[in-house]
């Protein structure tokens, strides 16, 4: 789960065979308000139980789905999954975050929090530089 501003806030393990959606109550324990997830996230059951709890859960929906939602809030939504996706890349191409070897839960577990801990210092590095807080590229020089 991230910010607006790209700071990762809560984070968690899952096993790869294992349904994202069981994890979503584990990221939102006690978070109130919006929540914006991947399509993944799609169910109405799910939406309700969130709803419940005082989420409101919004998620892309598929093509051949109608959308009844106004279309700035869609290009809204579409912009902060974007967001999503520039934190999910870094992860991944500055980070190494899939490859993460370990072979107990204690050491994946601190392995990725260091990670985490590390992008979050780069963007308060960029906040103190006054630049962008997910330019990373020439952050390190």
């Amino acid at each position: 789960m991230i910010t607006m501003g790209g700071v990762i806030t809560a984070c968690t393990v899952t096993p790869a065979t294992g349904d994202e959606r069981e994890a979503l109550w584990d990221l939102t324990e006690g978070v109130q308000g919006l929540v914006i997830g991947d399509k993944g996230y799609i169910s109405a059951f799910l939406q309700a139980e969130l709803a419940a709890t005082g989420i409101d859960l919004q998620t892309p929906l598929r093509a051949k789905m109608a959308d009844p939602r106004p279309s700035w809030a869609v290009r809204q939504l579409t912009r902060t999954r974007r967001r999503v996706e520039t934190v999910i890349g870094q992860l991944t191409a500055q980070f190494h975050f899939e490859k993460i070897r370990a072979r107990d839960i204690w050491h994946l577990t601190s392995r990725i929090a260091r990670k985490v801990l590390a992008h979050t210092l780069g963007i308060f590095m960029n906040r103190k530089l006054a630049r962008s807080d997910l330019q990373f590229e020439s952050l390190i020089a």
